[in-house]
């Protein structure tokens, strides 16, 4: 035993059940925490079954585990911004609000009660403190299981106090691990879908959970020449190809939903590249501070390989990046994530 303390975050699924494990194993007093984020009518299923399997799990292994009402925070924090981030035509991840304000500060504010001195997750990610002495985020050991572009905008204080034994691993790694212990989870499907919107549907979720009905309206061309009736602003997002429900005689993508309009403007694959980039709330991680000469790798999504870019500040909230070569369908709403090296160096939210 070393004598600290740590959260273990517990969703019910095998990394977090193994990160569990191996820090036990490393000596630690391991404390199981399971989130109750439940939403009325939307995930109550998929909540009872991550606290039921975390409670198995955290048995298996000899440790407490308790369940932390989270509902209220969730649904301010979470649900909220996910519905008026569609509603004022912006495509939202969910997932990186909540690591911030739920996962972890959410979390942090309970710390005390446990008289814990860490928190940990089964994210495949690492933390480092660096020689400038901040602490940033690093890649996985496995570029397939990389979730550090979900981590961006954690704060230097809930770095400070944060653990993350799965980055060190591959996935099947920790399956195996799982498997040999005798974990019941070790096979247990990865989620795929937002948490509260488990049947996929969000645009039911958002007219039932938001009292929000769109509205029809026009889908024009770029040149502004009216070419359809759209089915309302949350249907679609941009880079959008299929699903429109318009015959133009040839393939046409969204490239701008404009709010004040209600319009949803269609144009050409090219129409979605651009060199330039413009974001907001900015969280600098590895670094501090913004250096126009300092050469990044930008991702405009999670799935985006990265392309070498550089930052400056263009007003008091307003970073541009400007990118070497084109990026394709950068969406408002979602995060530009900045990378030095391994490390995550911060992100913002594309406007």
């Amino acid at each position: 035993m070393n004598n600290k303390t740590v959260i273990v975050g517990m969703s019910g699924g095998v990394d977090s059940s193994v990160a569990a494990y191996l820090l036990k194993k490393q000596g630690y007093n391991v404390i199981g925490v399971t989130m109750d984020t439940t939403v009325a009518g939307a995930n109550e299923e998929n909540v009872n079954n991550t606290i039921n399997d975390a409670k198995n799990v955290a048995k298996m292994l000899g440790i407490s585990h308790y369940v932390l009402d989270f509902r209220d925070i969730f649904k301010k924090n979470v649900v909220d911004y996910f519905i008026e981030e569609y509603k004022n035509a912006r495509t939202p991840n969910p997932c990186n609000v909540c690591n911030r304000f739920v996962k972890w500060q959410a979390l942090l504010d309970r710390f005390e009660e446990f008289g814990a001195d860490y928190v940990a997750t089964g994210h495949y990610a690492r933390i480092d403190k660096l020689s400038n002495g901040r602490y940033a985020i690093k890649n996985s050991i496995t570029a397939d299981k990389d979730q550090t572009y979900a981590l961006y905008n954690l704060t230097q204080e809930q770095l400070s106090k944060t653990i993350m034994p799965v980055g060190e691993y591959t996935k099947d790694k920790i399956r195996e691990i799982a498997k040999e212990i005798g974990l019941n989870v070790a096979e247990k499907p990865d989620s795929q879908d937002i948490c509260f919107i488990p049947d996929k549907d969000y645009i039911a979720f958002i007219q039932k959970h938001g009292n929000f009905v769109p509205e029809e309206g026009n889908f024009v061309t770029t040149e502004g020449k009216i070419v359809g009736t759209h089915k309302g602003i949350t249907n679609y997002t941009i880079g959008q190809r299929k699903g429109l429900g318009i015959a133009m005689g040839h393939p046409v993508f969204v490239t701008k939903i404009d709010k004040n309009s209600n319009e949803v403007v269609l144009g050409e694959n090219e129409d979605l590249f651009t060199d330039v980039v413009y974001v907001k709330d900015f969280n600098f991680m590895a670094i501090d501070s913004c250096d126009e000469t300092k050469e990044l790798l930008g991702k405009i999504r999670y799935s985006h390989k990265g392309t070498k870019c550089r930052l400056k500040q263009v007003d008091e909230n307003v970073y541009e990046c400007k990118f070497e070569e084109k990026v394709r369908a950068a969406t408002p709403g979602q995060a530009l994530v900045l990378y030095e090296g391994e490390y995550v160096a911060g992100g913002g939210i594309i406007i």
